[in-house]
């Protein structure tokens, strides 16, 4: 008798979490009487799995936080650096969220943003002294990958100011140089671009550059073209690479705004990065001192030695383009009802979030060990290619499978996965293409070089 009554008091409870509409809609298909007669008849375990059901059906449910950090790889880092990585997520996602789509769409550079910018007092992260911040490498990829997360525009952006740019004139520079111009650029009050390739020369620029250099008693006489420079068409200063004509190695010179024979293009009709304003760059018989050739750039070996660096704040931006996208696919996935139920519910659209998941955690661990590698100065070209192939080959996996989920919705701007998705293809391609890294890494691991 006692058990009984027990369950009865549980049918009661049950009955409870059950509105007064709900009641009377019941009442009209079930007799009560007998139905609280029937609880008696359960058992306990029958009993407890249909009071989770109810609860269930009541969508009170509280569901995971979202975080693309699965492995919570964040530990790692110091409680200093945990407060660089949040300064950088709120300014994204409050100054820079809500302004992007915008923009984007408008193939504009939102000029607006330098002041609030120039405040994280972040460009420059890894250098010493000029106002830079001198952090480590691992906190230069934690940057790029929270920018990325919000908008690969921006990321590029920031890239280019304070790794192509800065970090030609911090390697290859004078100390007049570097005086000159690294806390202008830090400050964002002077803005860079970095001229290396052609329109007929990309992957081949090692060896092909077209555009030359002539040193004359006028100075140094350029000619030639670049394509894809980003922030060319606005930018204070500019780093170009040439071949001189004399001993065919490749140098640097810097080529200030309004330099005679120095004429930027805008680049129009692109499909990616659309707030990154590249530039078509024209030089004819444009003169560049001696004071304003990097002293230390003298073959395409120091060149590159930049683009190592960068390279791995590359892959890294293919970490946070990948994260941006899965978040909000996520997000979208719980919110969207379909059949009664949110689609994030689905056994195949569970599978894409998993697959998507899997792809970033395993990104995110490679590029951790990357900035390591680079902390303890053992980074090679070949790490930065093998990191730039995996996360930019997972990072279009992933922004995929994320518009994928959303369905018709995944190509509206509003939904903030079309861009990733257009944005992506960039990243796959700048600062070598996929089979171009794959040679680096392919000559480190056989001893033959499959280069032509």
């Amino acid at each position: 008798m006692a058990t009984a009554f027990s369950k009865i008091k549980s049918a009661f409870k049950l009955l409870k979490q059950i509105d007064f509409d709900q009641l009377n809609k019941l009442s009209e298909k079930v007799d009560l009487p007998k139905a609280l007669a029937g609880f008696s008849n359960l058992d306990d375990n029958q009993l407890s799995g249909l009071m989770k059901m109810l609860q269930s059906d009541k969508g009170t449910r509280e569901l995971p936080v979202i975080n693309g950090d699965f492995y919570e790889v964040h530990l790692r880092l110091t409680e200093e650096e945990r407060a660089i990585q949040f300064k950088v997520r709120n300014f994204m996602e409050s100054e820079i969220k809500p302004l992007v789509n915008k923009y984007w769409l408008n193939d504009e550079f939102p000029f607006e943003i330098l002041p609030k910018f120039t405040e994280l007092n972040l460009c420059g992260v890894t250098y010493e002294g000029y106002g830079c911040p001198n952090l480590s490498f691992l906190m230069e990829g934690i940057i790029a990958m929270e920018m990325a997360r919000i908008d690969s525009s921006i990321a590029t952006f920031f890239g280019v100011q304070s790794g192509l740019v800065m970090g030609s004139i911090y390697l290859c520079g004078s100390e007049e140089q570097k005086n000159e111009w690294l806390p202008q650029l830090q400050q964002l009050k002077k803005i860079g671009a970095f001229g290396l390739t052609e329109p007929e020369v990309g992957s081949g620029a090692a060896g092909g550059l077209t555009t030359t250099a002539k040193k004359t008693e006028e100075g140094w006489v350029l000619n030639g073209q670049k394509k894809w420079i980003g922030n060319a068409p606005f930018s204070d200063v500019t780093i170009i690479w040439a071949r001189d004509i004399e001993d065919n190695q490749v140098k640097g010179f810097l080529v200030r705004k309004g330099t005679p024979g120095y004429h930027v293009e805008k680049i129009k009709g692109k499909l990616s990065l659309r707030i990154v304003q590249n530039g078509l760059i024209t030089l004819e018989n444009c003169i560049v001192q001696e004071s304003d050739r990097l002293p230390l750039a003298n073959s395409f070996k120091d060149t590159a030695n930049v683009l190592r660096m960068t390279r791995a704040g590359v892959a890294w931006m293919a970490v946070g383009c990948a994260r941006g996208a899965y978040e909000n696919a996520l997000d979208y996935t719980r919110k969207r009802e379909q059949f009664g139920k949110p689609i994030a519910s689905f056994q195949l659209i569970q599978n894409h979030l998993v697959e998507m998941l899997s792809n970033l955690t395993a990104m995110q661990t490679l590029v951790y060990r990357l900035s390591e590698l680079q902390d303890n100065d053992l980074l090679k070209d070949e790490h930065a290619s093998l990191a730039k192939v995996f996360c930019t080959l997972r990072m279009r996996d992933i922004v995929s499978r994320a518009r994928e989920v959303m369905g018709g919705n995944g190509i509206l701007m509003e939904y903030n996965v079309a861009r990733f998705v257009a944005d992506a293809e960039a990243i796959y391609s700048y600062e070598g293409t996929k089979e171009i890294n794959s040679l680096i890494v392919g000559r480190a691991i056989t001893g033959y070089s499959a280069f032509v």
